[in-house]
């Protein structure tokens, strides 16, 4: 299949580039970047030899439509605009968060612009999503804290173990995180033997996104404090996830719902009792990895997961939904494990 990249010069697109090198169904014919167009591809992702020679395209939506499947991984506000002109014979995964929240509302609260509408939402571990996708032309691909905290939450949601208005969220992530942008806040100098919060006070974009897609899950209210951590490494996410039980129950218990529910994912792993996940178990993959624990002290329910942001977080998690909208095994193009 003829596969585009548009916005292929940014750490998501250049990790899409990579994992499409090695994908046995799909190939790149078209990779455009913007302010970087005519530029060589290794010139900004010198680590993809096997494009070496080839350069960066202008957005054409004429070339678009040349595709058979095309990656959006632009900036916020971009997709919006630009989906409505993509033919309707294209299969399109969109990385940014343009189309991701049903509430128009939740939109002009967390984002500025234009409301765009929903698309499938494309996280297919959870709920109906699966099939969902399956059968769509249009994803929406999670934010990345968003699949993360929603991994770590969907089987208590499910299980009806705890309160569901309740959740509280941590999560530290990798620079890579913020985008390729030139920011002083995001340089090594600064980030480095530091961590720090950001959007403090429950403003953060992705919480009415994780809302949404568990009170699809429960069909009940969700709500969620969620705080980001800026970490000082370059990708992955660490997330501990925690709330209220309902009842008393055992670790054990707990990790029997987490396992079961997650027992036909080929990407998300319930380590055994006592295993914590890592960000170095995840990096340049699509796994996702998940402990849970209860906090009899406190009686709160506790999840802890790892994920690479850039992979189940972003390019990953879109070859995922692009193998399923297209009638392939979610696991191709996937199958490498992390370089610890």
């Amino acid at each position: 299949m003829k596969i585009g990249v548009v916005g292929a010069s940014g750490y998501a697109g250049g990790e899409l580039l990579r994992i499409l090198a090695n994908h046995e169904n799909f190939k790149v014919t078209y990779a455009s970047a913007g302010s970087n167009a005519g530029e060589l591809i290794t010139s900004i992702h010198p680590q993809l030899i096997s494009y070496a020679g080839q350069r960066f395209a202008a957005t054409d939506v004429s070339e678009i439509n040349n595709c058979d499947l095309v990656f959006l991984a632009l900036p916020h506000g971009e997709s919006g605009s630009l989906i409505p002109q993509i033919a309707d014979s294209v299969k399109v995964v969109d990385l940014g968060a343009d189309f991701r929240l049903e509430s128009q509302v939740s939109w002009e609260k967390y984002y500025s612009g234009n409301y765009a509408g929903k698309l499938v939402y494309g996280l297919p571990e959870v709920g109906n999503n699966r099939n969902l996708v399956s059968t769509s032309s249009r994803v929406a691909n999670p934010g990345c804290y968003s699949t993360a905290i929603i991994l770590g939450s969907a089987p208590a949601v499910h299980s009806q173990l705890v309160e569901n208005e309740n959740f509280i969220a941590v999560a530290a992530s990798g620079t890579t995180g913020a985008g390729r942008n030139a920011n002083i806040n995001l340089s090594a100098s600064e980030v480095m033997n530091n961590m720090s919060s950001y959007k403090f006070g429950g403003i953060h974009q992705h919480t009415p996104e994780i809302e949404e897609c568990l009170k699809a899950v429960g069909n009940s209210s969700i709500k969620f404090s969620f705080t980001p951590i800026l970490a000082p490494m370059p990708r992955g996410i660490l997330a501990t996830i925690s709330s209220e039980l309902k009842k008393k129950i055992s670790t054990e218990q707990a990790h029997k719902y987490y396992a079961d529910y997650y027992a036909k994912s080929d990407f998300v792993k319930v380590l055994a009792i006592g295993e914590l996940p890592q960000t170095s178990m995840t990096i340049g993959t699509n796994f996702a990895f998940i402990q849970v624990a209860v906090d009899d002290h406190a009686n709160r329910l506790m999840v802890s997961v790892a994920i690479d942001n850039l992979g189940k977080g972003a390019a990953g998690q879109a070859v995922q939904n692009a193998n399923l909208m297209c009638g392939y095994p979610e696991i191709a193009g996937l199958k490498q494990l992390a370089a610890k």
